[in-house]
């Protein structure tokens, strides 16, 4: 019996009882369907507990301990469930049938990479938006981890039933573009690159490439010439930009320009619906937002007295055109700095008409640092006062990468370290969960090479301690994904991976399961091999919400 199927019984249960009128509820209450079972602290407590008479009580009007005795006389009559009892205040402790905690086994093998996949977001269209950069120099640290993140997170929801779009979001128009393209003419012609423009050797070394192709460049004029070494840097920079994404493991679904909000219309469109909706006016020869509606600290401008729209424009009208698009939720990632932003946005979205507590929802990701011999890395020789997420592949790899970058939770400052990430130890995450795996891996081709094929499960046979350790841990995978996926915080998965891979390595070492020398093949070892092949499965699986490989030797 797994944990959703004895959800699934104590929610029954419940509403047999409502129906029955032994818990003093109307009928057409609004009461839950399922209730929580999680794992007890404590082995001697059972295999699982649930709170449901706790949450029942306000329903019922009666003491959480009386509802939990009667919910106990209704589970003990659940075909699998071997024991139930009431403890403290009303929490109900429930002890599985010898054998139905082993079934779990065959469920994972069979369910293989659907195992942990759940249907809590199906028919919910999510635009997740992430990393967003200038086209104007490589994807930094903090890049970095929203590439990681985002693409975990994309997993993670697809895995809860969400119909997910990976959006990148090119900031191609403003200032900064000027900037680009002047600092690539100065470097061309050997010139200092101006002081608000973009330093490091690979401005230098693209200017030269352009310059190659193209001689004729800087025989125009200069405001041509700075227009043309923009919009060729534009388009190299993207594409390595595409090109470290992809070495990265990381695909976008639409790679949005802003230059398009305009020439497509959107932004018309977008302060067209704002004006329908009432929340426009104008003041000072200027367009504004009256985003103080909706608990901004002040009304944002919208198109300057001279005509120009401002960025706040470019960001309502994506948002807009997001929502004309079909998606029923907005999900940004953003960086440190944009912690502004938040309400800014959110007002806007109240601006359009919607409810951003439904339709929108900002993560804030805190910076990452770098260290090395303990010492912190603070430079990259080519791209000069940032480290690059090339810099990171290099140094530790993709998958040490990745893991890393999702393992902790984003509003939380990250620092990594190199000589960490790099050891071949326990002590480097990654390393640890990717070990187990190999490990059973190896496992179970030790047991073919003895011709043992794992047979039929005996599933009674699992009653060792850290049997049962191990299936409760990977009985709570399909929680932690669905949990990762609510929340938007992928890194519990990658934590959860961690405690798995520690539980097998103790039953491992506890539990024989392969045989040694001439002693005979039992049930018992063909039953460890199931256990080794599921703990396999959701690991592997685990590791593919991240985007990490799982080795079958290492």
């Amino acid at each position: 019996m797994t944990p959703e199927q004895l959800s699934a019984a104590v929610g029954s249960c419940v509403q047999d009882a409502v129906r029955d009128g032994e818990l003093g509820v109307d009928a057409h209450a609004a009461v839950p369907e399922r209730f929580t079972v999680t794992r007890p602290r404590h082995p001697e407590h059972g295999d699982y507990t649930t709170t449901a008479a706790l949450q029942l009580a306000q329903h019922a009007g009666r003491a959480p301990r009386e509802i939990a005795e009667l919910l106990a006389v209704r589970l003990r009559a659940v075909p699998g469930i071997a024991g139930v009892d009431v403890a403290g205040p009303g929490f109900v402790n429930i002890t599985l049938a010898p054998g139905e905690a082993g079934e779990l086994a065959r469920t994972i093998v069979t369910a293989g990479p659907a195992y942990g996949l759940g249907t809590a977001l199906a028919g919910v269209r999510v635009d997740l938006e992430f990393i967003s950069a200038n086209p104007t120099g490589p994807l930094h640290l903090g890049h970095a981890r929203w590439a990681a993140v985002g693409d975990a997170l994309a997993r993670i929801l697809t895995a809860a039933g969400a119909e997910v779009t990976r959006e990148f979001y090119i900031n191609d128009r403003g200032v900064q573009m000027d900037r680009f393209g002047a600092s690539l003419r100065a470097a061309a012609l050997g010139e200092p690159v101006p002081a608000d423009g973009y330093h490091g050797e690979y401005v230098g070394e693209m200017a030269r490439e352009i310059l190659a192709e193209d001689p004729g460049i800087l025989a125009l004029d200069p405001g041509a010439s700075i227009v043309a070494f923009r919009e060729e840097g534009y388009r190299r920079q993207l594409a390595n930009q595409r090109s470290e994404l992809e070495a990265f493991g990381v695909h976008f679904d639409v790679w949005y320009s802003e230059r398009e909000l305009y020439t497509s219309g959107a932004v018309e469109r977008g302060l067209a619906r704002l004006h329908q909706a009432g929340h426009v006016y104008q003041s000072d020869g200027a367009t504004w937002l009256r985003t103080t509606d909706f608990g901004d600290d002040k009304d944002r401008v919208l198109v300057r007295s001279d005509g120009e729209s401002t960025y706040f424009a470019s960001d309502t009208a994506y948002y807009v055109d997001k929502r004309s698009r079909g998606f029923d939720v907005c999900l940004y990632l953003l960086g440190a700095d944009h912690h502004g932003y938040v309400g800014r946005l959110r007002a806007a979205a109240a601006c359009a008409g919607d409810d951003p507590d439904r339709t929108l929802q900002v993560l804030i990701g805190q910076l990452v640092s770098l260290v090395q011999g303990g010492e912190p890395v603070r430079m990259s020789k080519r791209a000069g006062t940032i480290i690059t997420l090339a810099d990171l592949v290099e140094w530790v790899g993709a998958d040490a990468a990745r893991y890393a970058l999702t393992r902790s939770s984003t509003d939380s400052p990250l620092t990594l370290d190199v000589d960490v990430l790099t050891a071949r130890t326990n002590d480097n995450p990654v390393y640890y969960v990717q070990y187990a795996h190999a490990r059973i891996a190896s496992v179970l081709r030790h047991a073919q090479e003895l011709d043992l094929e794992a047979g039929e499960l005996v599933a009674t046979l699992l009653v060792h301690p850290r049997e049962g350790d191990l299936l409760r841990a990977l009985g709570e995978f399909p929680r932690v994904v669905a949990s990762a996926a609510e929340l938007c915080e992928p890194h519990r998965v990658a934590r959860y991976l961690e405690e798995l891979a520690g539980v097998y390595h103790r039953f491992y070492d506890a539990c024989r399961v392969l045989p040694r020398g001439d002693e005979p093949v039992t049930d018992r070892h063909r039953a460890r091999l199931w256990v080794c092949a599921a703990t396999r499965t959701v690991l592997a699986n685990g590791l593919g919400l991240l985007g990490v490989d799982a080795p079958e030797r290492m």
